[in-house]
């Protein structure tokens, strides 16, 4: 059982502020309320207990936010030559940097992670992420290009060039998985390409969305530059469905990506989703034991298994599955549930109770449909949203916790004989976002690598991200590349110009 006390005294002095002074939205510059005046609960994971309210803003918070962006981009954003977006995200970093201890606190009590992770993981990728982004915006460029035109009469020259022109008001989606981390990936390119943006968190998880709208305040960006809305589903199918927004930036759920796919399709608004998964892990015979348990551990439990690149259904090669499975259900039942502020605690809670009964429902699933229950499975009483890291032995393609995406922390494991068959079990999804290899032959894993269908593969390791290098899946794990040189073409529109010389 898990009795926490309300956390907010163990917060430090910035962040027990931030919560006591009250929030609003960012609209054009200006923190508001919801113009209906209704509010939504943030609540502590780890406790149930009620942190803050944030207004719920509407369809009406919407038009005035993506009025106060279509004006900075036609007016004061448009005159901001890029080097003067460069200085500013990277100001915005630096205020990141001095305020991270605060933000990662504002993480942790609002998402429910460890600090540790919050501070060392959240902050450090979101702030190499900006600066990373800020180097872009002085480097967009676009082509020359000399043209045969071989039907036009002898003599007549011509020269052809291509821009790249920011696409323009930008709604962007966020989920609660890495709230801060999330933001700063999709606002950071948008502004470095000359964008302005209406950002919409995710419900559960606003707070150091909010607390980046005042850093963007503080770091002397244009009003309506960057536009906050918080609430529940309402200002999001707001964004979507608005026409004053050029393109929306999505990450979630495949179910959420094909609905504003379908609703975005009215306006044919450009769209970019990057949505769920059901990874794979392929341990071969000849890998490292001890090394792939931690590894597959890693892939699976990371971040409470509330990661779209979870590594959630694991095979394993015959002559060492047994070992491996073994070591994973003592990894499993050894995991230290707790506070996300206490040193001592190796798995936080789930991000809400409604999260938590999602995930025992798939674990009631799996049992009912013949899965071995290896390890976990036990529910776990308090205030708090905790749910323990569950094995199962010996899953097949037709069970649900094998197919579908769970977004917690349960394994589905399968041994395989034949490197073929592991391969088209990997491949037999309906998604195609992340995959890992674990093997010491890396002759071999050059050749897997080229089979498995998915947008990011690891070897020997997974979950690793960098902001050089480009993010996103394939089949309905959703399209278009986050991070890296890739992201750019997210933002921009190409536009071709010929000239003939006289």
């Amino acid at each position: 059982m898990l009795h926490i006390a309300d956390q907010k005294a163990r917060l430090g002095e910035a962040a027990r502020r931030f919560l006591a002074s009250g929030r609003k939205m960012l609209i054009d510059g200006q923190w508001v309320d919801a113009q209906s005046g209704r509010t939504i609960d943030v609540v502590d994971p780890a406790t149930g207990l009620k942190l803050v309210e944030v207004p719920a803003g509407g369809a009406a918070d919407v038009d005035r936010a993506v009025a106060a962006a279509r004006r900075a981009f036609e007016g004061a954003w448009a005159g901001a030559r890029p080097v003067l977006r460069e200085r500013l995200l990277l100001k915005l970093a630096d205020l990141l940097e001095t305020h991270a201890d605060e933000l990662a606190e504002l993480e942790t009590i609002d998402n429910g992670k460890l600090l540790m992770m919050s501070r060392l993981g959240d902050l450090t990728l979101a702030i190499d992420s900006l600066r990373y982004m800020a180097g872009w915006a002085t480097k967009i460029e676009g082509t020359t290009i000399t043209p045969s035109f071989n039907y036009v009469p002898p003599g007549m020259e011509f020269t052809s060039q291509t821009l790249r022109e920011p696409v323009g008001v930008i709604g962007q989606i966020i989920p609660w998985n890495f709230p801060l981390v999330m933001a700063i990936w999709k606002i950071a390119p948008a502004l470095a390409a000359g964008c302005t943006v209406v950002l919409k968190p995710a419900e559960d998880t606003p707070l150091t969305a909010l607390r980046l709208g005042e850093l963007i305040c503080e770091a002397g960006f244009p009003d309506g530059v960057v536009n906050i809305v918080t609430g529940d589903a309402e200002p999001g199918a707001a964004l979507v469905d608005h026409k004053g927004v050029d393109k929306i930036a999505f990450t979630g759920s495949t179910e959420v990506g094909q609905i504003i796919q379908r609703r975005a399709a009215d306006s044919m608004k450009r769209l970019s989703l990057e949505l769920g998964g059901k990874s794979p892990v392929v341990i071969l015979k000849d890998a490292d034991v001890g090394m792939a348990v931690q590894g597959a551990a890693q892939a699976v439990f990371f971040n409470h298994g509330q990661v779209c690149t979870a590594g959630s259904r694991l095979f394993v090669e015959r002559p060492i599955y047994d070992a491996v499975m073994e070591g994973l259900a003592e990894v499993a039942n050894g995991f230290s549930l707790g506070s996300g502020f206490d040193e001592s605690s190796q798995m936080g809670p789930l991000v809400s109770a409604k999260q938590r009964d999602r995930v025992q429902g798939f674990l009631e699933t799996g049992r009912k449909e013949g899965g071995r229950l290896i390890a976990g499975g036990t529910a776990v009483d308090g205030g708090g949203f905790f749910f323990r890291p569950a094995v199962f032995a010996d899953t097949r393609p037709e069970m649900t916790i094998y197919r579908e995406e769970i977004f917690g922390p349960i394994l589905a494991a399968t041994p395989f004989d034949d490197l073929d068959d592991a391969v088209r079990l990997a491949n037999d999804s309906i998604y195609g976002l992340g995959a890992s290899l674990w093997t010491n032959n890396l002759a071999l894993a050059n050749r897997v690598v080229r089979k498995l269908k998915a947008g990011n593969v690891w070897v020997n390791c997974h979950n690793l991200l960098d902001p050089a290098v480009p993010f996103g899946g394939y089949r309905m794990s959703g399209y278009g590349r986050e991070l890296g040189h890739a992201v750019t073409e997210l933002y921009t529109e190409s536009k071709s110009v010929t000239t003939l010389l006289l």
